[in-house]
């Protein structure tokens, strides 16, 4: 580890890669990762999170598309790339780990050198803040048996309480089985939604691991709202928040 730029109050990795994966095909929402927000592509609110945290920690930035308009709507605000994303990596089956590590090797290729670290910033989930970045990678750094970290909120409900699976007899039972009778959600163990915001890798996750939650994974919880968006409805309900200044912390 290395001291960071100027002004920053704790320590950063010698050397972070950014990611930034946004395929040009969608099922789900076509169009998404270019579809207006509040008057702007939804990529550019991650591409500028992204540049904003490589000036201050002196990261580099991989953008992971197939695209042709999504590479357009980069440049435009800043982020060029020399990356086109392989076809078999574009695919609605293709996973998202295989697609950053072809990303980080590219990057690592191109500029010559190994990452410490690799932070990747989802485009369907913008709502983090700088200081989101700052205290996950403060977790990460400060744990030397972590192989990563993602971003979780505060669920509405609970396994251990008010979320039930369907069993092969046709009956529906509690998906977790608390030790004790719980009254309230709150009294079970504490269990996180992932909002796919972002995740810190080590490098070394890459080489040794295929799965996004093993036994030396860590979740940070965001003190604020943050959701993944899957569907219109909540296109356009972060398009309201956003137009009517509707968010309850500083988001740019």
């Amino acid at each position: 580890m290395v001291d960071g730029p100027p002004g920053n109050s704790f320590l950063f990795a010698m050397n972070l890669l950014i990611t930034i994966c946004a395929r040009g095909g969608s099922k789900g929402i076509p169009g998404k990762n270019v579809r207006l927000v509040n008057g702007t592509p939804l990529i550019v609110y991650t591409i500028r999170h992204a540049l904003a945290y490589a000036k201050k920690t002196g990261a580099d930035v991989e953008l992971s598309t197939d695209d042709a308009k999504i590479k357009q709507i980069a440049a435009e605000v800043g982020l060029a790339t020399d990356y086109t994303r392989p076809p078999e990596l574009s695919t609605d089956t293709a996973g998202k780990l295989e697609t950053i590590q072809d990303a980080v090797l590219h990057a690592e290729k191109k500029h010559g050198k190994r990452y410490d670290y690799i932070l990747d910033l989802d485009v369907t989930s913008p709502l983090r803040t700088m200081e989101d970045l700052d205290k996950a990678f403060r977790m990460i750094d400060g744990n030397l048996g972590a192989r990563n970290l993602f971003s979780v909120s505060f669920p509405k409900h609970n396994p251990y309480f008010d979320m039930v699976e369907l069993k092969e007899d046709g009956f529906v039972d509690l998906v977790k089985k608390p030790g004790k009778q719980m009254v309230t959600r709150q009294q079970g163990p504490r269990v996180y939604d992932m909002n796919a915001s972002f995740y810190f890798y080590r490098r070394a996750f890459f080489d040794e691991v295929p799965l996004i939650i093993i036994k030396q994974t860590l979740a940070y919880e965001m003190p604020h709202m943050c959701f993944e968006l899957d569907d219109m409805m909540e296109y356009e309900l972060l398009d309201y928040l956003l137009r009517e200044k509707k968010l309850d912390f500083l988001f740019s």
